[in-house]
């Protein structure tokens, strides 16, 4: 008697399946945090990766939800044995991305938001280039300087400074797959949650 092999393609398939890495990007004002808060609940499985810092914790940001607060030390000594996905140094503050934590997770099949400047996505596109990138553009930089002045709570020194890294961090928008510029909030969720649903497993909550 002739013996059928079993088809084990389905289980291949499953067990190799891994999670997207989704990095986000976008300049000071060009609101990539409604963006981010947006997505995070149209789509309930997407994770969010939440960065550590050394910084002390500000009014009401909460340990484990704003960020992990960790010592300096702890810190300096991850980096030693390469602990962080990518990491910088911000007016002597730590700020970095846990490997582990992305690494177990898209192993698991969890697609993962990674919200992060232009200069942290390029070391997480050194060692996953496999992520799909997604840079928030303003309308215009004139709408960018006014969302910023309408803040009031920067000074002028201070928004200067802002818009001098919006304009090198555009420069750099080439570096990212995709593109969306956020002149309407809507029309922009929209544009997101469609590059996510299109790369990734996860499921667009219908109650949105």
């Amino acid at each position: 008697m002739k013996k059928t092999p079993t088809d084990n393609s389905g289980a291949e398939s499953a067990k190799s399946h891994k999670g997207r890495l989704f990095i986000l990007s976008a300049p000071s004002g060009a609101g990539k945090t409604t963006l981010c808060k947006a997505l995070l609940k149209r789509f309930p499985d997407l994770k969010y990766s939440i960065s550590h810092t050394t910084r002390a914790p500000r009014k009401d940001e909460q340990n484990g939800v704003d960020y992990f607060f960790i010592s300096k030390n702890e810190f300096e000594k991850n980096i030693q044995d390469g602990k962080w996905l990518e990491w910088a140094r911000v007016h002597d503050n730590y700020y970095g991305t846990s490997l582990d934590f992305i690494e177990q997770s898209l192993a698991e099949g969890k697609n993962i938001l990674l919200d992060i400047d232009v200069a942290g996505a390029r070391q997480v596109l050194s060692r996953l280039p496999h992520s799909v990138t997604i840079f928030i553009l303003p309308p215009t930089f004139e709408t960018l300087k006014h969302r910023l002045d309408s803040r009031g709570t920067d000074s002028q020194e201070i928004i200067a400074r802002r818009l001098k890294n919006a304009e090198d961090e555009m420069a750099q928008k080439h570096l990212y797959q995709h593109h969306v510029v956020n002149e309407s909030l809507d029309k922009a969720i929209a544009q997101l949650s469609a590059i996510i649903a299109s790369h990734g497993n996860s499921k667009i909550d219908d109650a949105e």
